[in-house]
């Protein structure tokens, strides 16, 4: 297992990012979190098999329809090694 930590910019709050990239990981069996920044950014943490995030930084890039997504930065952290659903946290 491997666990990633990512960050999106761009217009990417108040367009459905966040569900967006919950629907998509829990879709692909990843565990982890997301959520809104600050700064308008929205980051997040994901978890599972090395190829199945590579597949979820595609599709970070590419954002729902009504996103725009101008920069993802990636970063590989240790695994937290417990399963755990996608959620969506409140707390950013």
């Amino acid at each position: 297992m491997d666990r990633i930590r990512f960050r999106v910019s761009g217009r990417v709050q108040g367009v459905g990012f966040r569900s967006f990239v919950q629907w998509t990981a829990s879709r692909m069996g990843l565990g982890g979190w997301v959520r809104n920044t600050w700064d308008g950014a929205v980051e997040g943490e994901a978890e599972g098999p090395e190829e199945t995030l590579l597949e979820l930084q595609i599709e970070l890039r590419r954002g729902p329809g009504t996103a725009f997504v101008e920069r993802l930065t990636v970063e590989h952290v240790a695994p937290a090694g417990l399963p755990e659903p996608f959620r969506i946290r409140r707390d950013g």
